[in-house]
């Protein structure tokens, strides 16, 4: 089925705060402003396909200025089904509504399919446990909002909804989304609480991993926030808030600090605790998010993993 929605500028001129964008306005814009669950550059495809008429006239030119009185009408075509197979994976939810779902990540559980990973991920569960999604940029597929690794557990931010995504995603870029990990490094910061802001990219010797890496290479702005919540002996219990969110950030930043985080294999040695771990000592504890549509905040929190917990007594065991 294709909805069709008819807009005329005009109708906006009782209203002040619609009635300057309405007028002048780049059609693209106009759109994206008016048709609140879709973006701009969902709009800009609508454009360029032909799928915009103004006054009864196939518009293909997303810079075309609108003016009072224009008449338009969006044709927006039927969802085109994503090419990967639903599976029935347990989630453990935190929080669900028509807009957005916040899952607790177990570790060993892929975020998105890949090398490696055709299948078995979080798309995937969430394709048999959303059939009716809403799409994002006409296909049906949950939005990532942003990724967990691997072996990273906890609170994880899903979209439902091209609205959802992109609200998201701003308050990510804005940092009014709050985003804590809690994590078990080597060793004992001599301060209780810093910041690290490094610059993040490839690594220039080692495409599984990333660095620090200067702008001019290609590294990206990365801060990170961290809190001394234990001493453990010769290991620590940390709280990790982020202001960005580049590829393993947490983990290359501990490291940078010199207290890399316990169970982290590709960025240092393994140790000898005697603590069966799925990867590194990473949970991301508290997600807290403006919701797109009600505006309430929404504060999820994923229990510590038991491997996580495990770990914390067996080290304060081994205090003297």
């Amino acid at each position: 089925m294709v909805e069709q929605i008819i807009a005329e500028v005009s109708d906006w001129d009782a209203s002040p705060e619609l009635m300057v964008t309405a007028h002048g306005e780049r059609l693209d814009k106009w759109l994206a402003e008016n048709l609140p669950q879709l973006s701009r550059a969902r709009c800009q495809k609508l454009i360029e396909s032909g799928q915009v008429w103004c006054n009864g006239v196939i518009c293909q030119n997303k810079k075309q200025i609108l003016k009072v009185g224009d008449r338009l009408l969006v044709n927006i075509p039927d969802l085109v089904p994503l090419n990967l197979v639903p599976q029935a994976i347990p989630l453990d939810i935190l929080y669900e509504d028509d807009q957005l779902i916040i899952i607790n990540k177990p570790a060993g559980l892929v975020v998105h399919p890949g090398p490696g990973h055709p299948d078995g991920t979080v798309v995937n569960a969430l394709l048999a446990h959303c059939p009716d999604l809403a799409g994002i940029g006409g296909v049906q597929r949950p939005g990532i909002v942003h990724r967990l690794d691997k072996d990273t557990t906890g609170a994880m931010v899903i979209a439902k909804t091209e609205l959802a995504l992109h609200h998201l995603q701003a308050q990510l870029k804005e940092k009014t989304a709050r985003r804590l990990y809690w994590g078990i490094v080597y060793g004992a910061p001599r301060e209780i609480q810093g910041t690290v802001a490094l610059p993040i990219g490839r690594h220039p010797g080692d495409r599984q991993k990333m660095g620090i890496v200067p702008p001019e290479k290609g590294g990206r702005n990365a801060v990170t926030h961290w809190r001394l919540l234990e001493r453990l002996g010769n290991h620590s219990w940390l709280e990790f808030q982020l202001e960005t969110g580049r590829t393993h950030q947490i983990r290359v930043h501990s490291k940078q600090i010199g207290h890399p985080l316990v169970g982290d294999n590709l960025y240092t040695s393994p140790g000898n605790l005697n603590v069966n771990l799925p990867g590194q000592a990473l949970h991301a504890h508290q997600l807290s998010l403006i919701h797109p549509v009600s505006g309430e905040t929404i504060t999820a929190i994923a229990p510590m993993p038991a491997h996580f917990e495990k770990l914390l007594v067996y080290l304060r065991q081994r205090i003297p």
